[in-house]
């Protein structure tokens, strides 16, 4: 009996133990994010960067996004919402993180489809069918074109448009600022330059409301 509960007791202890050193490292984590952006506050940003609402809005987001990443596909609608409950004081920066296998290439469709002024509504058609293109997390952009139908681009041009040496020249820049400000995940996120200071959404809705309030 008295061996039982010194094994409960112990196995309490662990539990303890291991909360505290997640919570240690997420701190830590957060700060090393705010002092990436500190560092390297020009690289949230760049002129290639697609955006989504008002240039003058109150609040700027950026986010770091992988299309093969099943949390963005998650998030993304979350995030329109907040917009939509927030016209003219929010606007969406993307920026890629192709971490996944593959996505770099379903990345580059999207640039593509830029081209074709059709990005976002790409973008949306391809989180919502994630799973069809994206198995066990691996993009196959051979899966993908069925998915584009009915989104009024001109498939061929966009094909060709993919291997576009400015296309690769953006994934490029973009992974390396993913680098440089410390993003390791995705979707990362940055309200008003500032890191969320743990992963979830209610961290990200938390910032948001600040920034709207001014506080």
């Amino acid at each position: 009996m008295n061996g039982k509960w010194v094994f409960a007791g112990a196995a309490a202890l662990l539990l303890i133990v291991f909360a505290v050193a997640t919570m240690s490292y997420k701190s830590e984590s957060s700060d090393q994010s705010a002092q990436a952006v500190s560092r390297n506050k020009e690289r949230l940003v760049r002129m290639h960067s697609p955006t989504l609402g008002n240039a003058q809005a109150k609040v700027e987001i950026v986010e770091f996004l992988d299309p093969a990443c099943e949390t963005c596909s998650r998030f993304y609608p979350l995030v329109k919402q907040m917009m939509a409950a927030n016209p003219n004081d929010i606007r969406l920066v993307l920026r890629y993180a192709p971490f996944h296998n593959g996505s770099e290439a379903v990345v580059a469709v999207l640039e593509a489809a830029r081209r074709q002024g059709k990005l976002w509504p790409v973008l949306e058609a391809l989180l919502a069918s994630q799973s069809a293109w994206a198995p066990q997390h691996t993009a196959q952009v051979n899966l993908v074109w069925p998915h584009l139908e009915g989104l009024g681009l001109d498939l061929e041009r966009l094909r060709a448009d993919m291997n576009a040496p400015e296309i690769v020249r953006i994934i490029e820049q973009d992974l390396a600022d993913a680098q440089a400000l410390n993003v390791t995940k995705t979707p990362e996120f940055f309200v008003n330059g500032q890191p969320l200071p743990r992963f979830g959404f209610e961290y990200l809705q938390q910032l948001v409301d600040r920034a709207l309030q001014g506080t």
